[in-house]
């Protein structure tokens, strides 16, 4: 049994950590948030030692590695995106292996930084990518590799999810803290298209907005058009007063589906990590890369059959 801790224990995501620390069949006993409602905990993990300070939570870490028995194995780290960086360090600083949600960090340097992190003290990072675990995404990876060599696919990728006023008020909706839509609601994604279609050719952006983003990727497998909303009105017609999220992936003219099976991928992630299958920052760079350079690009106009019909309407 591995003991952890987990920094980041009030956020949505973090209950899917607890699980997969108590379904694989380890013990939660250390965890840390800024804000105090965690009572989550008590169902999985009653005894844990809670911290709303994070030196107090250092220390404490810092002292329980005096008794192997107690001593931390792992650090799962579900902060706010601009603090991944800094508590992924702190983790591999305590002697411990660290488990990321994504985005890992914001951009490729500092996967370089972690890289020497870990050379520093010996440690792994390992970053959430649950998309690669389910079902109809691996039968999909191996059609196309199966398909005649040279073969592209032409995808079109729909997200829209719908966010209220507090959405922007929060950190989610300050590019600073979570680095804008595409990397926020994105990084899966493209880390799903990469897994899927292989190494990525062009990366193109049509539309960039605090709340919606939209553009073409090519990968060796496939043609991308793309495109990302937490804007209400995005949502098509036929949705819209029904429900407050479309997810459309269609691949040559076929619908990907996979609304089902997400409740035990974390898990699924957990029990790869723990057998020494995990992803690492290898795995994780080219997603990192693939945001950075959608953040970093200044949208241009782009060839009608490149553009995602959703920007199309957002011209007109």
């Amino acid at each position: 049994m591995k003991n952890f801790a987990l920094i980041g224990a009030a956020g949505y995501i973090a209950p899917r950590h607890m699980r997969a620390i108590k379904e694989t069949g380890n013990c939660l006993t250390t965890a840390f948030d800024v804000n105090d409602s965690v009572g989550i905990i008590d169902s999985l993990a009653p005894k844990a030692d809670f911290f709303t300070d994070f030196e107090c939570f250092y220390e404490h870490a810092q002292t329980l590695r005096r008794q192997p028995h107690q001593a931390l194995d792992y650090v799962a780290v579900c902060s706010p995106n601009h603090l991944h960086h800094a508590h992924i360090a702190a983790g591999m600083r305590l002697g411990c292996n660290v488990i990321c949600e994504k985005p890992l960090v914001p951009t490729p340097a500092l996967v370089d930084e972690l890289a020497r992190v870990e050379s520093e003290t010996g440690q792994r990072v390992f970053n959430i990518l649950q998309l690669r675990h389910h079902e109809a995404i691996v039968q999909l990876r191996n059609r196309v590799s199966a398909a005649p060599k040279n073969t592209k696919f032409d995808v079109d990728l729909t997200y829209i999810t719908s966010r209220g006023k507090w959405y922007a008020a929060s950190w989610k909706g300050d590019p600073r803290k979570s680095f804008g839509v595409a990397t926020n609601i994105g990084v899966h994604f493209f880390d799903m298209l990469h897994f899927i279609f292989g190494p990525l050719q062009h990366n193109r952006v049509h539309f960039l907005s605090e709340s919606k983003a939209g553009g073409y990727l090519e990968y060796q497998g496939a043609r991308v058009r793309w495109f990302l909303s937490v804007d209400a009105s995005d949502l098509p017609a036929s949705v819209q007063g029904q429900r407050t999220t479309y997810r459309n992936i269609d691949v040559s003219g076929e619908p990907l589906e996979f609304s089902e099976g997400f409740t035990d991928l974390h898990t699924i992630s957990y029990k790869e990590i723990l057998a020494g299958n995990g992803y690492g920052l290898e795995d994780a760079r080219h997603c990192i890369e693939t945001v950075h350079g959608i953040r970093t690009s200044k949208p241009q106009t782009g060839s009608p059959d490149e553009v995602h019909p959703f920007v199309i309407n957002l011209s007109r």
